[in-house]
């Protein structure tokens, strides 16, 4: 017997939308295949569901009921000063400057300062457009079924390379904002490149412009490979308005005797996923990655890791950390995956919750897959209110209730957000953490 899924209102919709985006969309030739292809693999599919082991704490269909049409063109003016007030703290930063408004590359309100000997830009609109034969490579190792939707409706987005054996004297600000006063869905994609020897700091933000429309989609890709020797850090911030669903996905390749250290906070999305696939490719790499989550009300924030030790000698660091009030639901599920000849491999992972409300909830899959057996691996999980022998020592030296919660809740997170080493960013992005707690 045959048994047929009913397609839900938001996957037909996205087959309408697909079918009428497809002439627009840019590219052609390959680029055109590559899309119908991918929103193939997704309509065999459909959205991922509570049945599927990788999304069983965040059920999409059952979730994203509707879904907002595609981006248009947007009319509105935006100038640098919109884009400081929304982005914060971070708009201090002495950094280059590259924006997307609305998914869409935004040349005049970007600022590159660095010699192009040293730093590569390229709009991917732009190249889909030649869709030069190299090109396609970028996507071969592509995925999921998020993955595929956004490689099926992407419509620009960053391609941005280090060249060998050179550093960015700044950091990279990779701003994307929305700015449209009607819900809209964009898919963006960054490539970048780090390639032998070269450094790269990357900050991505993700904001939203006053008046900007709510109950948005966002689907973001960024890809990232580190070649040998070269060391990357790669921070991504998402502070949002009520309303709006981010899907995220991170794929990173660590080279030989390369590094990665990664932070994202997540605030305040009613629905947020964020994927991040790491892959050790080569012998001696190090990874450190962190993240906190922060959620209120009924808001959703799954974070799902894979880390994969693909080759031997290589560490592995990660500590997640989320704060729950409300009935928010926060999701870790972390993967450790250790090869068969991936000996001398060092992995730990550690993701903890503090619960400011008994309705809140804080589920956790922490992994280990070891198939070699010279490792030292654990990982960990834990889940707890505020201290009360904490709590009386704050307030038997005078300090109001509000204030000691506030204060234990910021020193909880704060062990995550202590992870980033460059101090102008980790204050940056500690401002926005602790804007997020006060303001509860």
């Amino acid at each position: 017997m045959n048994v047929t899924t009913l397609k839900t209102k938001a996957e037909n919709q996205l087959r309408e939308q697909f079918d009428d985006a497809a002439t627009t969309l840019p590219g052609s030739g390959w680029v055109k295949t590559l899309r119908a292809n991918a929103f193939a693999a997704f309509a065999a599919d459909g959205l991922p569901h509570r049945r599927v082991e990788e999304w069983k704490y965040t059920d999409l269909r059952e979730r994203l009921r509707d879904v907002p049409a595609p981006v248009a063109a947007s009319s509105k003016a935006v100038t640098a000063a919109d884009l400081d007030r929304a982005l914060g703290s971070l708009a201090a930063l002495d950094a280059e400057r590259i924006v997307l408004v609305d998914g869409v590359y935004r040349a005049d309100l970007s600022k590159i300062t660095a010699e192009t000997t040293v730093i590569e830009l390229m709009s991917l609109a732009a190249m889909l457009a030649k869709a030069p034969g190299w090109l396609e490579a970028k996507f071969a190792n592509d995925s999921g079924v998020v993955v595929a939707l956004n490689r099926a409706f992407m419509t620009d987005g960053v391609m941005l390379k280090v060249r060998k054996d050179q550093a960015a004297a700044k950091p990279v600000l990779l701003v994307h904002a929305r700015a449209g006063a009607e819900a809209s869905a964009i898919a963006v994609r960054n490539v970048i490149s780090v390639e032998a020897g070269a450094k790269l700091t990357l900050i991505e933000a993700h904001i939203a412009l006053d008046g900007a429309a709510t109950g948005n989609l966002t689907n973001a890709v960024t890809d990232v490979a580190i070649a040998d020797g070269a060391s990357c850090v790669h921070i991504k911030s998402f502070v949002d308005r009520a309303g709006s669903t981010h899907l995220s996905t991170w794929t990173t390749r660590i080279g030989k005797d390369a590094s990665y250290r990664g932070f994202q906070l997540t605030a305040s999305p009613a629905l947020a996923r964020n994927d991040i696939n790491i892959t050790f490719a080569g012998t001696g790499g190090k990874l450190d990655l962190s993240g906190v989550f922060l959620a209120r009300g009924s808001e959703h924030i799954d974070t799902t890791l894979v880390v994969d030790h693909a080759v031997p000698e290589c560490e592995s660091r990660e500590l997640f950390k989320g704060v729950l009030d409300g009935r928010a639901h926060g999701v870790f599920q972390g993967k450790i995956i250790v090869r068969p000849d991936a000996q001398k491999t060092d992995g730990k992972q550690m993701s903890q919750a503090l619960m400011l409300s008994p309705d809140a909830q804080f589920s956790s899959k922490p992994e280990l897959e070891i198939y070699a057996d010279d490792v030292v691996c654990g990982h960990g999980a834990t889940c707890t209110e505020i201290d009360g022998d904490l709590m009386f020592y704050c307030r038997s030296r005078g300090i109001p209730p509000d204030v000691a919660r506030a204060m234990l809740t910021e020193s909880f997170v704060g062990e995550a957000v202590d992870k980033i080493e460059d101090e102008a960013v980790r204050a940056a992005i500690s401002t926005l953490a602790i804007d997020w707690l006060r303001a509860g």
